[in-house]
């Protein structure tokens, strides 16, 4: 068997997320290895980075898959991409390691949040950004952001309701940045649960709309309960950017 490992950008405008489902077939994952199988003849299975959520885009998504192979990288990366659909394209594909694991060999994921202030709309942009066409107080939104940072039981930022796993993540950094009517902000860290980033974003943006004080954070965390954070921001705005190794 061959370990090969390369780069996927997709706009999941259309589909339900990265994660192979039965009730449909729009997923990423199942798309890729769909259009694999067609190429290859063989069922692979592909292992992201990251589970994306339905409408979530990415720019530098990574993933591996196991054939028996062996291809050529540059030949297979071809046909790939002649096999997939216009909204999913794969870049850099090539030979790694046996033990190599898209997602357990991660060491910190990239994502940005985008959300127009402005009352001007960018129409040619609505897919990839909130548009909430109202002013934010940024300086107190970075407060509440700093506070969101380090090693902690994310519990309350959890989408499942129902996760019987650890939701201890540690966030590394946040920044938040104007840029021409814009407000972008970027996470890292080694890993996020299910509507996590999103979760922020929405309490963090009650923040700005002075509907929540900054300072409220700590009893967030303490809380334990999906309840005590904001609401849960639309998912167009949200791109996976990179994954480092």
């Amino acid at each position: 068997m061959r370990n090969y490992g390369f780069t996927v950008s997709y706009d999941g405008s259309r589909y339900e997320g990265w994660q192979r489902q039965t009730r449909t077939k729009e997923t990423i994952q199942g798309k890729l290895e769909e259009t694999l199988e067609k190429v290859t003849g063989e069922k692979g299975q592909v292992i992201g980075a990251g589970r994306t959520d339905a409408g979530v885009h990415a720019l530098g998504q990574y993933a591996n898959v196991h054939l028996e192979g062996p291809y050529p990288a540059e030949k297979l990366e071809d046909a790939w991409n002649r096999a997939l659909p216009d909204d999913i394209s794969i870049h850099r594909l090539e030979e790694k390691e046996d033990r190599f694991h898209s997602r357990f060999s991660a060491r910190t994921k990239h994502y940005r949040y985008r959300i127009r202030m402005s009352s001007e709309k960018d129409v040619f942009a609505r897919r990839y950004v909130w548009q909430l066409g109202e002013k934010l107080d940024v300086d107190a939104m970075r407060k509440g952001a700093a506070l969101l940072l380090g090693t902690h039981d994310f519990t309350s930022f959890c989408g499942n309701r129902h996760m019987k796993k650890s939701a201890v993540r540690t966030v590394e950094d946040i920044v938040l940045t104007e840029e021409k009517g814009e407000l972008h902000l970027d996470f890292w860290g080694d890993g996020f649960l299910q509507n996590m980033i999103r979760i922020m974003v929405g309490t963090l943006v009650e923040i700005g709309e002075g509907k929540r004080e900054a300072d409220s954070i700590p009893s967030v965390f303490e809380a334990k309960d999906r309840s005590g954070a904001g609401f849960t921001a639309p998912p167009q705005g949200l791109c996976l950017v990179e994954v480092i190794y």
